[in-house]
Formats: C-alpha cells, structure tokens, sequence
C-alpha cells in the first residue's frame, strides 16, 4: 500500500512557524497595497478592507489564547466569550459569529490598521511561544464549549487564515500572491488533521462509512476516516484498506479544502487525482465539511 517517512513533530513545528514568520511581512505589504479596501474580495459576502478586519482579529483571538500580555488600548474591553453563541452551539454557528465580531471590531477609522496591528501581534505570538512544545494545549473557545488545540495547530492556523485570506485580498485587489508548496504543505500537516474533524458536518455523516487516502505531494499522507457521524484524520497511519485514494499538490488541496478553488476545476486540470475502488467518492470528503 505505500508507507510515507514518519515526519518530527519538532522539526516541522519549527519550519511553520518560519513560514509565519516570513508570511508576516508579506501580508503586511500586501493590505498596505491595498488601493481600494471597498473593493469585492475573494469572499463574496466581505470587501477587501472586511478580510483585513478579520485577519487583524484572527491574529488578536490567537495571540491571545497564548499570551497574558495586555491587549492594544482600544480592544482591552473584548471578551471574546460574549461573542460566542450560547449553549452547545454547533461549529458553524460559532464560526460565523466570531466572523460577524471580528469585522465589526476592526472596521471603520476609529480602530487600528489592520496590517500594523498584524505585524505587531504576529511578532508577539512568536516571541511567546518560542521554545514551547508543539502538543503545549491551547483552549480555543470558538471551536466548541470547553475545546482545546494544541500550539502546532495554533501556529498552523495562523499560517492558513494568512495564506488564504491573503489570496482573498489579491484576487479583489489584482495584486499578486502566491502560496507556495512547502507552505500550504505545513497548513495541511500542522492544522488540518485538527480541523477536518471539527468541520464535519456531523448531520450529513450520520450512516457514512467511508476511508479516505490523502496522499499530498511531497510526503504528507493523511487517513481520513469517516464512520456513522465521527471523523478521525491520522498522519502516517498504519496500513488499511481504503475506499478512495486522492493525491493532491499541496496547495491545490489547500484551496479546495477552503472553497477557494471547485473541485471539478482542480480534477481538470490534474491537480487532484481520485483512484482507488470507489474514486468517485472523492467529490463526498468536501461534502462532508460544514461551512460558516
């Protein structure tokens, strides 16, 4: 069946949190580029400056979850557990909640600018967590009532929300942002096995069996594994029968696994291959995934 190298924790935490570090920048000169913030995005519900809104927040809601530093002056007020629904509510309905806060928090002139408040938050989460261990738990409030994540899950949602995000921003803008393999690479390894999981839309699971191959070019190979209602994703599972192998390029399964890209599209032009002895179910892993 094909065995991949078992990959270090250590060491692949270490190269995505370079990677964050230099995306930084990046991301920085990017919305200071901006020319027009009222422009359409690549979400069709936000504009250009409504994505850099949410970056700023989504680089605050993590950097806090890791520091006890004091935040900025005119955010030392947000309790972040108001802005959650009340109750077991589901992933989706706390998703799309911190979405509606983070705009609103970092909308209009009388808030930061988005791009100096992510250079300095995005410093202040490596600086924190610097020497920390990749399984160094985290609670995540957002995810779900009492939800923990670990610090390599962190850092590579942080990597993933700029990598996208940032691609949102060029496709409103027409400016320019690549995603690179080794990039979208760590994205899958460090946060997806994390956040597949939680994403399952647990409704449309209930009765499916089904185990999936993901074999991501340059090394990474997931086991995604769907039964009655749960979803368990491994790296480096040991061997079993499968019931749809899909190989991807890494940052095309990337961009498929956020919608950025149909899926049809990146099987056309040999971006995404299905094979094994029920390939055409392939279309059903993203079906699976529920969306805020």
């Amino acid at each position: 069946m094909g065995t991949v190298p078992g990959f270090d924790p250590v060491t692949e935490h270490e190269k995505t949190r370079a990677a964050l570090r230099a995306v930084v920048p990046r991301l920085v000169r990017l919305l200071r580029d901006v020319p027009d913030p009222d422009a359409s995005s690549g979400v069709p519900v936000w504009t250009v400056g409504d994505v850099g809104a949410h970056l700023a927040a989504v680089y605050l809601a993590y950097c806090s979850i890791v520091s006890a530093e004091e935040p900025v002056e005119s955010l030392e007020s947000v309790e972040w557990d108001s802005v959650l629904p009340p109750g077991d509510a589901s992933f989706t309905e706390r998703i799309a909640a911190m979405n509606a806060k983070s705009v609103e928090l970092f909308g209009g002139d009388e808030h930061v600018r988005p791009g100096d408040f992510i250079a300095e938050r995005g410093e202040t989460f490596l600086r924190v967590t610097e020497g920390l261990a990749p399984d160094t738990p985290v609670s995540a409030p957002w995810y779900g009532k009492g939800a923990t994540i670990t610090l390599a899950t962190v850092t590579g949602l942080m990597l993933s929300e700029s990598l996208v995000h940032g691609l949102d921003i060029a496709r409103g803008t027409g400016l320019s942002w690549p995603i690179g393999p080794d990039e979208a690479r760590l994205v899958l390894g460090q946060s997806m096995p994390t956040m597949m999981a939680l994403a399952l839309d647990t409704a449309k699971a209930q009765g499916v069996s089904i185990a999936f191959d993901v074999r991501i070019k340059g090394g990474l190979r997931l086991a995604v594994v769907v039964e009655d209602g749960t979803m368990t994703v491994t790296r480096d599972a040991p061997p079993r029968a499968y019931d749809c192998t899909i190989t991807a390029a890494p940052a095309t399964f990337l961009l498929v696994s956020f919608r950025r890209t149909p899926i049809w599209k990146a099987i056309a032009r040999g971006h995404i291959r299905a094979g094994g002895r029920r390939p055409w179910l392939a279309m059903r892993l993203g079906e699976l995934a529920a969306s805020p």
